[in-house]
């Protein structure tokens, strides 16, 4: 969508009509304010949402060295965006221009509007998810900076983590950036001490980790000390689509990831075969939607938050987290889904995050712009990944082990790649040798079947090469095939371990009550719909267990 439309859909315009009814919907308070006061400071939690009746509100970015101002709302208009429906801090700050009439809502009668009167609810929400892409896409706003040089793995780190939890942020890379050394001076710190997180001039973090920078910023929110109806570990899509189902349908749902929303989908920059979506649609894109709807329904989703264990010898599944907390739920359901397999080639894991990737987004694709980069894989990840990089890249080398490109991948794919001058498919070709010296400099080729040998000069190579489960943090009761996947139904009916007088549930695990789903289950089919699909039937399982308790 250009940025013109999405101003529109950003800045809609109640009417006479829909502001009588937001009053009914959200016992809005008319509130008459001064020139100049400020009604929401960037950072600020729990803050109030506005409609214009008169008068003015200027949206302003405060995080720069002076304020800068990004839209200004008149009559009808009104504030927020997806801070509001989440509870994070604002990212933005609003200041009165000259005196106003304003109507005044709480934080949790807006999130209850969102379900009580639907017509509003998806205004808002859409006028939520629209102002926050266009903080990002504008080029208009500070928000937060990193700091760091591209050839450092923490600083891609720290970018990949704000990009994929969708927080505006711009980046200043040490090596380019004409005014790092000015920065640098700013914030009183070295090269040597990057990267660094700044916010503004009041918070700024040296190297952190995922988990401080997810409590800095507000997304790292505490889970209740409750017994859940259901916990989902991870969001990837079957967890997104268990949390939106569960949430809606009444259970208390929690669902830590370790990350981000999206999962590996997530990562993806043109989903095209998913049903509904005709032109197609980023990973990223499908995921915030998601992850906004099960937050609507009351899901909670705290991020960076890493289960590192499961206890199934108590009444209820215990989830152990890293941070040494707990979280007890009636039922689990896993959705962990898997990690892409590294080369088994010497020096890769020294050239990750400085030349070796495992996602290819305009994250990535920045550091080795207009060069020719190397896509590792016979799947739908790696097809997309070339055919999304060749946009953006001098020329691609996609390099298949198999001897035929449709072997493991889509018919709409392989026709795409074939039509893409800039991209050579090398089949029957494996990796053999890394080059480079601070960041990767070459890959060396070699031909199974010929035995002729290719060196190529590359910045980047990309790897989407079969799937390791993320099932290594599971317990024995919890029954896995020979790599790694989880068992689950008739797999596990003569299992030892199972110990219900009744057949397992097709999604249910050689534990009772312990459910799995998306790439993480034995079995399954590795495709974004399918994952969603089996989220969804999860949570009709879990309500049939839960009938039973």
């Amino acid at each position: 969508m250009a940025l013109h439309d999405l101003h529109d859909v950003a800045f809609p315009r109640f009417d006479d009509a829909e502001m009588e009814r937001l009053q009914r919907c959200t016992r809005a308070a008319l509130k008459h304010c001064l020139d100049g006061q400020k009604l929401i400071d960037a950072g600020q939690r729990d803050f109030n949402f506005y409609v214009v009746k008169a008068g003015q509100l200027n949206v302003r970015d405060d995080t720069g060295d002076s304020p800068k101002s990004i839209a200004v709302l008149g009559p009808g208009e009104f504030t927020g965006d997806v801070a509001q429906l989440t509870g994070t801090p604002s990212i933005i700050s609003i200041v009165t221009r000259g005196e106003c009439d304003l109507y005044e809502v709480s934080p949790d009668n807006i999130r209850q509007t969102l379900n009580r009167c639907p017509d509003l609810g998806d205004l808002l929400l859409q006028a939520f998810i629209a102002r926050r892409h266009l903080l990002r896409e504008s080029g208009n706003f500070n928000g937060i900076r990193v700091i760091g040089s591209r050839h450092s793995r923490d600083t891609l780190r720290l970018r990949e983590f704000l990009a994929r939890n969708e927080i505006p942020y711009s980046w200043i890379d040490l090596e380019s950036d004409p005014q790092v050394d000015q920065v640098l001076q700013q914030f009183g710190v070295k090269p040597e001490q990057t990267p660094v997180v700044a916010w503004g001039r009041r918070l700024i973090l040296r190297n952190p980790s995922d988990r401080e920078l997810a409590e800095a910023l507000g997304l790292r929110q505490p889970v209740e000390q409750t017994v859940y109806d259901l916990a989902v570990v991870g969001a990837g899509p079957a967890g997104l689509s268990a949390a939106v189902y569960g949430a809606s349908e009444g259970l208390n749902t929690v669902v830590p990831e370790r990350t981000a929303p999206g999962g590996q989908a997530g990562r993806s920059m043109r989903i095209e075969n998913y049903p509904g979506f005709p032109v197609g649609m980023t990973g990223a894109a499908l995921a915030e939607r998601a992850y906004v709807q099960a937050i609507k329904f009351g899901a909670q989703l705290p991020v960076a938050t890493i289960v590192t264990g499961l206890s199934v010898d108590n009444m209820y599944p215990v989830l152990r987290l890293d941070d040494g907390s707990t979280v007890k739920a009636k039922c689990v359901l896993i959705c962990t889904g898997a990690d892409y397999r590294k080369l088994n080639v010497a020096n890769c894991e020294r050239f990750e995050g400085c030349g070796v990737y495992y996602a290819a987004t305009p994250t990535e694709a920045q550091l080795c712009r207009d060069s020719e980069v190397v896509v590792v894989g016979g799947g739908n990840s790696a097809g997309q990944a070339a055919v999304y990089l060749a946009g953006n890249t001098r020329k691609v080398y996609l390099v298949v082990r198999a001897a035929s490109l449709g072997k493991d991948m889509s018919a709409y794919l392989v026709r795409r790649i074939e039509q893409t001058p800039n991209i050579e498919v090398l089949l029957n070709t494996v990796i053999q040798r890394l080059f480079g010296e601070q960041c990767l400099s070459a890959v060396e080729l070699v031909n199974t079947r010929t035995g002729d040998v290719r060196k190529i000069q590359t910045p980047a190579l990309f790897s989407f090469i079969g799937a390791t489960p993320r099932t290594d943090w599971l317990p024995p009761e919890i029954e896995k095939d020979a790599k790694g996947f989880i068992r689950t139904g008739q797999d596990v009916a003569q299992s030892p371990r199972w110990t219900a007088h009744r057949p397992p549930y097709f999604l249910e695990t050689s534990h009772p009550g312990v459910f799995a789903a998306g790439d993480v289950r034995s079995g399954s089919i590795k495709r974004c719909a399918s994952a969603v699909g089996e989220g969804a039937m999860a949570v009709q399982f879990v309500h049939e267990y839960l009938k039973g308790m």
